[in-house]
């Protein structure tokens, strides 16, 4: 299933989960239009081919104790293919680490990190970060406030 094959129910399903991934089969089916077995059908090969790839709650890290929220970017020494995997490998095992994304620019790479407190991102940057084999320079900015968080991606459902 290619993306130039999903078609409208494709879409409104993938548009529906993404704003409620709890709802059962039958009000899926019944929201975009179609009966519970083929929604289920669909939803299960539009799992298979990759377009949805899991479910998970959106919780709040604010609640959870995590009230610092920190942008760490990251330049490398090298950019051989197999130092940018084992640079990304070592990231993944850092759970402070939310996101990770490769840039294409000045900066390698762009972290999305959490903590409980100022000195918790400090101990994580100074102790795994900064220190971490192949890492040149690190530049962080500390987020103020968020203003918008969506979740998924945008689905245009007039196609």
């Amino acid at each position: 299933m290619k993306e130039s094959r999903l078609d409208s129910i494709d879409l409104k399903i993938i548009a529906e989960l993404q704003a409620d991934g709890r709802m059962t089969n039958v009000d899926l089916a019944q929201r975009v239009g179609i009966s519970a077995p083929p929604c289920l059908r669909r939803v299960r090969a539009l799992e298979k081919a990759g377009f949805i790839k899991g479910y998970h709650a959106s919780v709040d890290g604010q609640m959870l104790g995590f009230g610092v929220t920190v942008f760490a970017m990251v330049g490398l020494d090298s950019q051989a293919e197999s130092d940018l995997q084992a640079f990304e490998k070592r990231v993944n095992e850092w759970p402070e680490v939310r996101e990770c994304h490769m840039l294409n620019g000045e900066i390698d790479f762009i972290l999305k990190c959490v903590a409980s407190d100022l000195a918790s991102f400090q101990e994580f940057l100074t102790q795994k970060l900064t220190s971490a084999p192949n890492v040149a320079h690190v530049r962080t900015s500390l987020t103020i406030r968020q203003s918008k968080h969506a979740a998924g991606m945008p689905i245009n459902l007039t196609k």
